[in-house]
């Protein structure tokens, strides 16, 4: 059995949460230069450059990429013969967005209650979702993200019958209706199957594959890519100004699900696309 202490999942958890505001990562780094270089309309290639420089001040300066510092999602795999000591797990996780948060100088967005909306003044509580794998590994995934984009988030439960057609008219009506709000060029998750609340998650899990990664199955490999020259097409553009950036990359994952449902969530998120992964 192997034994984890609170104190290091604090540590951790604070630091991410610093560093996923600070830094992005490097495949949306190298992803923005690409449509950068691609881009012809020149209000759209004057903002991708203007996104570019502000990447390279907050990571210089080490302040956030954005002023909306997010609400903190942490997907935490943690092995069988993992034994987690000194305290509550989900404590501990909450502590460290507390610290992390606090320490860092980023905003409080979070609020008790959803109607009496009184903020915690610490950005807690985390959403934390929980997978118990094999072996003594323990990973954690932060991803703090904002609300222009999460607001434009949808999901539908389909019908059998509405087919591959119907997801990709709903993915690409959620595109267009979303807009210059949830501030593109945008990565597009996408959920297919599981049930109501399982194909949110899934499409949240989305967003977090590295940029340029395929679905390993070939025919929702193939839809993403399907999906990724429509949305394009779109014309939205960066900050919604028109261009050929409008989305950065379209995500797909899959659950198995009811012979009598077609459940499809889109997860959308902004160019600032914060995570950042720890082991201990």
């Amino acid at each position: 059995m192997r034994r984890i202490e609170c104190k290091d999942i604090i540590s951790a958890i604070k630091k991410a949460c610093m560093d996923a505001n600070y830094y992005i990562p490097e495949d949306l780094v190298s992803t923005l230069k690409k449509r950068y270089e691609e881009e012809t309309w020149p209000m759209a290639k004057n903002i991708l450059e203007r996104i570019k420089e502000n990447i390279e001040i907050a990571k210089k300066e080490e302040i956030p990429l954005c002023q909306d510092t997010g609400m903190v999602s942490v997907f935490v795999e943690i092995g069988q013969d993992v034994q987690v000591t000194g305290g509550s797990l989900e404590e501990a996780i909450n502590e460290g967005v507390r610290q992390g948060y606090m320490e860092g100088y980023l905003r409080k967005s979070v609020v008790k209650d959803p109607l009496n909306r009184i903020n915690t003044n610490d950005n807690t509580p985390a959403v934390i979702s929980y997978r118990i794998v094999p072996g003594n590994k323990f990973k954690m995934l932060i991803a703090p993200k904002g609300f222009g984009s999460e607001n434009m988030s949808r999901l539908k439960m389909l019908k059998p019958a509405d087919g591959v057609q119907g997801v990709k008219d709903f993915v690409i009506e959620t595109v267009e209706r979303a807009g210059a709000n949830p501030c593109p060029p945008i990565i597009v998750g996408v959920g297919i199957g599981g049930t109501f609340d399982k194909v949110a998650s899934l499409s949240k899990k989305a967003l977090l594959r590295p940029l340029g990664e395929r679905n390993k199955d070939e025919f929702y490999k193939d839809l993403e890519e399907e999906l990724f020259y429509k949305i394009n097409k779109l014309g939205i553009g960066p900050q919604g100004f028109g261009g050929k950036t409008t989305a950065l990359a379209v995500n797909i994952e899959t659950y198995p699900t009811h012979i009598a449902g077609l459940p499809v969530a889109v997860n959308i998120n902004c160019h600032v696309a914060r995570y950042k992964e720890v082991e201990l």
